[in-house]
């Protein structure tokens, strides 16, 4: 499991994102440290002084005894050893040191007990946390994707490098960067219907970057060194961009990158296992797959088979400008 060293940067407790405001509050002062260190990550606008009431609120407790989990829910496992009990628009997620429960309401509700303070480098703080904030964001139409962006050099054409952690999407977007590609994240992306196209923008702001190469018999180290990506690339960051390739990365033993084109069904079935909450939260299960569809209809698809090469200077913008028009 990888463990985040997150960048040390203040951050007030409310937020904007597409329009959208995100009111933040712990009681306790050390957990709220800790929590404005993992916001301040994030590509979420601060806000001072809100001038309208939120439309998201999450509260963290931490120390507090957990709350009964209601009886009767729908249960089954999520990822990284969490276990889902779900209703029809409520739902608790539990990990071995918290419980988050989302209710929907106006504003949106989600608390989060912990049993004990985490550890700066403990992962769970984060991962219920994102869990939390993008369960409130999914009723605002904006839907998570593990998925890193970018623009191909000289347009406004998006492409997507979507795969599960160890897939390589920071290790292509740090290549694709460094040859002039624009880019949103190394990581996790918003999608949102924007006149009738998917539109996707940066989540987490930070990158974070393994020593781990291509080949997949070394092992995955503990850490990732994490920067800030405009100290590092020259070419710029971009806010938000319309997909129009998406590139369902897998690392390989081969020597050589394949691309394959998939056809539009087999698009919408990588991004459906891309996209487990698309199914799991069923209240917004309809709008998500929705909007996956679309995403299916206004883009090209391709698995990219990922071997040592892509470490090469320049390869990665090679092979995959190659289908970009790049």
């Amino acid at each position: 499991m990888n463990r985040f060293q997150v960048l040390d940067r203040p951050a007030p407790q409310s937020f904007a994102v597409a329009g959208r405001l995100l009111f933040i509050q712990s009681f306790d002062p050390r957990l709220r440290t800790l929590i404005e260190r993992l916001f301040a990550g994030w590509q979420l606008a601060p806000v001072s002084f809100p001038e309208r009431n939120p439309d998201i609120q999450v509260t963290f407790v931490c120390g507090a005894e957990f709350p009964a989990v209601l009886s009767g829910l729908a249960e089954f496992e999520v990822a990284a050893g969490g276990r889902c009990y779900a209703a029809t628009d409520e739902y608790y997620l539990e990990f071995d040191n918290s419980l988050l429960h989302f209710a929907h309401g106006n504003p949106v509700n989600v608390s989060v007990w912990l049993k004990t303070l985490p550890g700066p480098s403990d992962p769970e703080l984060a991962r219920v946390t994102s869990f939390a904030v993008c369960a409130a964001l999914r009723r605002f139409g904006m839907f998570d994707i593990h998925s890193a962006g970018v623009v191909v050099p000289n347009s406004e054409t998006g492409a997507l490098l979507i795969g599960p952690s160890g897939s390589g999407k920071s290790t292509l977007t740090s290549q694709l960067a460094t040859a002039g590609w624009g880019y949103l994240s190394d990581d996790e992306l918003l999608l949102s219907v924007v006149d009738d196209e998917v539109e996707a923008r940066g989540f987490r702001g930070f990158f974070a970057l393994s020593s781990a190469t291509a080949n997949a018999n070394e092992p995955t180290p503990a850490f990732k060194t994490c920067f800030e990506p405009s100290t590092v690339f020259t070419s710029p960051p971009v806010p938000r961009v319309v997909p129009r390739f998406l590139f369902f990365a897998k690392i390989t033993r081969a020597e050589n990158t394949e691309l394959r084109e998939l056809t539009q069904t087999e698009i919408m079935a990588h991004l459906i296992r891309a996209c487990p909450w698309a199914t799991y939260d069923t209240a917004i299960a309809g709008a998500n797959l929705d909007l996956l569809a679309q995403l299916a209809r206004q883009s090209k698809g391709f698995e990219l088979m990922a071997g040592t090469d892509l470490l090469e200077p320049n390869q990665a913008s090679r092979i995959i400008g190659s289908v970009c028009g790049a």
